[in-house]
């Protein structure tokens, strides 16, 4: 079983960035292919990116291409989430998973506590 955290976190104003952390204990991030979702206020939780155990392929959902970038670090156990031109809809609770990812397969089955991002208009 792996564990999890998040952090990075926080509020920004529009057009700025960050860099999310997803920090893993346990079993090593680099047997998994790991996953990042949000969460909007009122809304459900969806897929935003992925990256095979191997970092050979990543994958996107249509509105976090060209802003997103995911990428994994092998010697500290990480996966990071780094968010370019941050618009007030990237508003959310961000979460990464370890699971099963591919270009058509979504299976999260180990979940961090989240970290809250918040764009300011």
């Amino acid at each position: 079983q792996v564990q999890l955290v998040e952090s990075g976190g926080g509020l920004v104003q529009a057009g700025g960035s960050l860099r999310l952390s997803c920090a893993a204990s346990g079993r090593t991030v680099n047997d998994n292919d790991m996953g990042w979702f949000r969460q909007p206020p009122g809304k459900p939780r969806e897929f935003v990116a992925a990256i095979t155990r191997d970092g050979g392929n990543s994958y996107y959902t249509n509105s976090a291409k060209g802003r997103f970038t995911i990428s994994r670090d092998r010697a500290s156990n990480t996966v990071f989430l780094q968010i370019d031109s941050l618009q007030p809809e990237d508003t959310a609770v961000y979460y990464c998973a370890a699971g099963r990812f591919t270009e058509v397969k979504r299976e999260p089955s180990t979940w961090g506590q989240g970290t809250q991002v918040t764009v300011s208009s």
